[in-house]
């Protein structure tokens, strides 16, 4: 994928040296960056990560990978009686208006205090009325690329393309300005169609 995004500026596999090759390692992992970042559609980059609630424990410290949460749902109890009920999400502005944020009882609502090591902050704070179980589906930053160790880029092969177009557009401005922009809007087309196509 590297040598056709040479290729797609006009590189020949003989014109590609060691030093294209580790601003090709380094463009592509800003560019996944910049994909963690955008608006959908990274749906094969999202889990759903779990935790057992804490009586009288409002915080939980998420993964730094934790981009965005795409809904948050608590299982209250256990065994066949166990029942699951969906947690609706408030700002930050909703959160710190709260007249009684430590208040305990059956959590309700969730604040994404989304920092450099990202929290979650359940409303009302759990009680200890019943086991609850607290699970997150989320939008998880991608994997770098490793040229070195043959780690393929973390993507479906929908997006294979799209990978290959992002990293000539990238490159072309490195090694040929005078086809960047034509590139880079061919790259935000292939974009453009494959996240119309994965929502």
């Amino acid at each position: 994928m590297i040598l056709a995004a040479f290729a797609r500026i006009g590189k020949r596999r003989s014109e590609v040296l060691s030093e294209f090759l580790q601003d090709a390692y380094n463009e592509s992992n800003l560019m996944l960056s910049d994909w963690s970042t955008r608006p959908g559609p990274n749906w094969w980059a999202t889990d759903t990560v779990t935790t057992t609630l804490v009586e009288g424990t409002a915080t939980y410290t998420l993964s730094a990978a934790t981009i965005q949460i795409v809904q948050a749902y608590l299982t209250v109890g256990s065994g066949s009686s166990a029942y699951n009920r969906v947690l609706g999400p408030m700002s930050t502005t909703d959160y710190t208006s709260l007249s009684q944020p430590t208040q305990q009882g059956f959590p309700t609502s969730f604040w994404f205090d989304r920092q450099t090591t990202p929290q979650i902050t359940l409303w009302p704070v759990p009680d200890g009325s019943s086991t609850y179980t607290l699970s997150i589906r989320r939008w998880r930053q991608l994997q770098d690329t490793d040229v070195a160790g043959g780690v393929q880029p973390e993507i479906p092969w929908r997006f294979l393309d799209v990978f290959v177009w992002g990293l000539a557009a990238r490159l072309a401005w490195i090694y040929a300005p005078e086809k960047a922009a034509a590139i880079e809007q061919r790259a935000e087309k292939a974009w453009s169609q494959a996240a119309t196509n994965d929502e």
